[in-house]
Order: C-alpha cells, then sequence, then structure tokens
C-alpha cells in the first residue's frame, strides 16, 4: 500500500493522490476531488507521433493537475461544441478524475471509465457535457474521462507505408488509460477489480470493438455502449485507400512519408479535414477514420467476432436513440447519408460490398421503409443501418454467453420535438450524466420541459449507476423491472417520460434486415 491515500492533501487542502509517475494535485467541486490532465501516457510526439503509447516520464514532487490537458488535434466545428478556453495539441493523452469526497475507511468504490463520441475525429474528454461530478455524487462512484487520439492521429490506418505507422492508435490509447486505472484508480478510491467502460457514439463503437480485442481481456468488467455504430470498421484494404487519399492531399510522395513526423500538425489537421469531408461525401454511410482489422489489437471485424461467441464474457448494457439520423440533418453534416439520393447510393456500396447478398435481400431491407423516396423514410434507413441494427446484432450475440441489457431512448423535450430533432443523436448524454444547462442557457428548454426531464435522468442515472455497481441496471426507487435481453423476445427498455419495457418494439427492421450483419468493409 502506498504511503500516500487519498485521504491526505496539500497544506491547502487540496486533494492528493499518488501514481505510479508521481503525487498529482486536484481541487475540491463540493464534496467530489477532481483531478483534470492527469497523464497516462507520454505525449506522442515526433518519432512518436504515428506510434503505440509510451509511459510518461515520471515527476518529483507534486504536479498540480487542475486543468485539463490539450485537446486531441482535430478540426474544430459545429459537430462537437467544444470551450473555447482548450487549447490543441499533441500532449493529448490524459485522463480526468472525480471521486467522491474521501474518508480512510471507505470502501473502494465502483469505476466509470467513459469513451467519449465523435465520429472517430472529434471532441475531447473535456466537454462540459462529459463533467463527472454530479454521478460520482449520486453514485458513490469513481467516474473518469478519456482523452485519445482521433482523426488522421488516431484512426487513420497509416500503415500500408511501413512499420513506422501503427493502425488503431486511438484503441491503443484507451488500453493504455485503463492499464492506468487497474495500476493507479485505488489511489483515488477506486476499485481496479470494478471497472465499467461505457461510451457513447465512436465512444461506444470503441466500447464494442474492445469487446472483442484479446488486448481488452481482464481491463474492464461491464460494458455500456450507448448509440453505437459496431458495424464501421474497415479491412487493411480499404484503409490503404484512404491512406494514400491522406498523402495526395499533403502532396506527399510514398517514397517521403516519413515527412509526416515532421509536419506541423495543423498541416496534419487540415487535410484531415477535407478528408473527413470528402469521403462520406462521396460514398455515403462510410466514415475516411475508424477502427481497422489490424490482425492483432482487433483479430477480426468486431460484429463477426461477436456473432462468433468471441466477445469478453461481461455484463452488456446497450441500446439506440429512436431518431438518431435527426441530428445530422439539422446540422446539414456529411457522416451520415440523410437524404433519398444519399441512402441509395449507400445501399449500392453495402450490395457491392457484400456480394453475397441477392437483389432479393436489398429489396427486402429497403421493403421496410415505404417512404424511401422522402426525408423521412431517408432518415430511418440511416438510422437503423448506422446504430440500430448494429446494436442488435451484438445484443443478439452477446446475450447468447453473457448478461445483456437493451434499451431504447424514446425522450425528447417539447422544444427538441418541435425543431425535429426528437430523441435524436447524442440528445441521451445530458440525461446520463444529469448535466442539464442552465435554465436561461439550455435550448432544450426553451418551450418547457425541464420537470419531466429530471426525472428521467435522474432514473437513467440510477440505472446506470446500479449497473457499474452491481452488474444489474435496477434502479431501486419504483422503475419499470428491465428484464435480460434475450434474441427470443427482444426485450426492450424504452425510456421516455413514462418507460416501458416492449417485446421486440423493432420487429418489423429485425424481420427484414436479418440475423446477418451488414456492413462497411
Amino acid at each position: 500500500m502506498s504511503d500516500l491515500e487519498l485521504g491526505d492533501s496539500t497544506s491547502t487542502g487540496e486533494p492528493l493522490a499518488r501514481t505510479e509517475y508521481g503525487k498529482v494535485s486536484g481541487v475540491y467541486d463540493g464534496p467530489i476531488a477532481v483531478w483534470r490532465g492527469v497523464p497516462y501516457a507520454a505525449a506522442p510526439r515526433g518519432n512518436a507521433r504515428f506510434a503505440p503509447p509510451q509511459p510518461p516520464e515520471p515527476w518529483t514532487g507534486v504536479r498540480e493537475c487542475v486543468v485539463a490537458g490539450d485537446i486531441a488535434p482535430q478540426a474544430m466545428g459545429a459537430m462537437v461544441p467544444v470551450d473555447s478556453d482548450l487549447q490543441m495539441g499533441e500532449d493529448c493523452l490524459w485522463v480526468n478524475v472525480w471521486s467522491p469526497n474521501p474518508n480512510p475507511d471507505d470502501e473502494p468504490r465502483p469505476v466509470m471509465v467513459w469513451l467519449h463520441g465523435g465520429a472517430y475525429c472529434l471532441g475531447t474528454a473535456a466537454q462540459s457535457i462529459y463533467d463527472g461530478r454530479k454521478l460520482a455524487e449520486s453514485g458513490d462512484v469513481v467516474v473518469v474521462t478519456v482523452n485519445y487520439r482521433i482523426g488522421v492521429l488516431g484512426f487513420l490506418d497509416l500503415s500500408s507505408f511501413g512499420s513506422d505507422f501503427t493502425p488503431n492508435l486511438g484503441l491503443h490509447d484507451q488500453l493504455a488509460a485503463l492499464a492506468w486505472v487497474r495500476d493507479n484508480i485505488a489511489s483515488f478510491g477506486g476499485d481496479p477489480g470494478n471497472v465499467t467502460l461505457f461510451g457513447e457514439s465512436s465512444g461506444a463503437g470503441c466500447v464494442t470493438a474492445l469487446l472483442t480485442s484479446p488486448a481488452a481481456a481482464g481491463l474492464f468488467h461491464k460494458a455500456i455502449a450507448q448509440s453505437p455504430p459496431a458495424t464501421t470498421v474497415f479491412g487493411q484494404e480499404r484503409a490503404a485507400v484512404v491512406a494514400r487519399r491522406y498523402l495526395e492531399l499533403l502532396d506527399i510522395d510514398p517514397s517521403d512519408v516519413e515527412q509526416l513526423h515532421e509536419l506541423p500538425i495543423a498541416k496534419l489537421v487540415e487535410a484531415g479535414a477535407i478528408l473527413m469531408d470528402e469521403v462520406p461525401v462521396k460514398e455515403p454511410g462510410r466514415l475516411a477514420a475508424a477502427p481497422v482489422v489490424d490482425g492483432t489489437l482487433l483479430p477480426d471485424y468486431p460484429i463477426d467476432r461477436f456473432q462468433q461467441g468471441r466477445s469478453h464474457r461481461v455484463p452488456l448494457l446497450i441500446g439506440t436513440n429512436r431518431d438518431e439520423a435527426s441530428l445530422f440533418r439539422v446540422l446539414r453534416s456529411p457522416i451520415m447519408p440523410v437524404t433519398p439520393d444519399a441512402v441509395n447510393a449507400m445501399l449500392r456500396d453495402v450490395a457491392a460490398a457484400h456480394p453475397e447478398m441477392s437483389a432479393e435481400r436489398i429489396a427486402e431491407i429497403t421493403s421496410a421503409y415505404p417512404d424511401l423516396t422522402k426525408t423521412r423514410g431517408a432518415l430511418a434507413m440511416s438510422t437503423d443501418a448506422a446504430f440500430r441494427m448494429p446494436a442488435a446484432w451484438v445484443a443478439e450475440a452477446h446475450a447468447q454467453h453473457s448478461p445483456t441489457w437493451m434499451y431504447r431512448f424514446d425522450y425528447a423535450t417539447p422544444m427538441l420535438k418541435a425543431a425535429r430533432v426528437g430523441a435524436g443523436h447524442a440528445t441521451e448524454l445530458p440525461y446520463v450524466f444529469g448535466n442539464f444547462g442552465t435554465l436561461n442557457h439550455d435550448p432544450t428548454f426553451w418551450l418547457g420541459g425541464r420537470k419531466a426531464s429530471v426525472a428521467v435522468s435522474g432514473r437513467m442515472r440510477r440505472r446506470w449507476l446500479a449497473f457499474a455497481e452491481h452488474g444489474v441496471p435496477a434502479a431501486l426507487d419504483g422503475s419499470k423491472h428491465w428484464p435480460h435481453y434475450r434474441p427470443a423476445a427482444r426485450t426492450t427498455l424504452l425510456i421516455d417520460t413514462i418507460d416501458r419495457v416492449v417485446d421486440n418494439p423493432d420487429a418489423d427492421l429485425h424481420t427484414a434486415w436479418g440475423d446477418q450483419a451488414v456492413g462497411f468493409s
């Protein structure tokens, strides 16, 4: 046991903890101790820019960890709102930690490790919506949010240019952060033997990928995947095509690829931004950067590993939002196809990627969307192809051997309904973290609905927290009992003003799409 425990503090009363690299001081936010920007790996600069993470240099004395570190290099935009006082840089491998006010006699607390979303190319653990104080306080848990490489530095596979380039660096970073949690979280009051990995959107896609990665075995004990694009994983052939296009945008010959280690980071990000927009416009439904089947960290497509019964034996809570694609229409984002033409192009691409699929099978799928010539039908098809069906295929397979629960988030405030966003992508995030804006600054409440929203948030947090502590999402407050997901019944919790438990709420979709996973390779 270390000689410095969480209960210790500096002379000014700030919380102190010892990591294996040195002591860190934080601040108190009410009864919650908070450390921000704690390094779990060294800055991946220079020759380390496209290499797996390495341990940070140890330090002497006490390192002040009260502000977030650099956010991972990315093209900033409206898709992911980031505070203007945050700076971008390569020293971006750090975690934030929230821990309830320590008591030397406390039992170690459950740990929840968060992976942010952002289409594998945007976002940061420093976004205020991911502030873990309310979760930590209401659930008596330790919350850790992970910053990791994204976009061209984290999920663009350049390994076709040589061994200096490692694929899946974002996943490598996440594994390093989970190893840091295993080795250090006890000093922050957490239980390294009770870790729940949770994430949303591409963060949830990382969760489902890591659920099938041999390297992740034992690093987490439960998983929550909120709207995972679980079939958005590429093969190396596809990744090599995108990598060549990236060099073209930078005007670099493959023989001079080493320049990528020396170029200013702003130039890499600028070309990356063009690539991230270009690919989904040319090939609707595809992303430029995503996890890649590299043969080691990801031995095979995660959805295939799930269906072969080769996912880790841990409890899983998984689900989607009813109106996922609506947000992308409102933001005019190319990341998802939301027009009839784009959806038809996506279907042609899916057919080309799956020559084993008959024309009848494609017709059967499209028959479930009678208004595919209209925006509404296109949005529904896009939602199901990217999120709803991948989540269902994961749940069907994982439930064969491990406790699994499925939800659908249907709740929307009057304002979100009026804006035709409804229960759009990412709209469940403030409900999980309990982080609503103030009355005057949260536009989702401009037409009312705050009281109902607070109640929905309370139920969701209690379920997520019960799952993190006990492995069962039971809110002991008179909420609906939430039975296991079983393929025969497909029992699903519909989260709304009043929660409902429904068997097979998307039966027509299951009939149309079938059990064979369809994705992009």
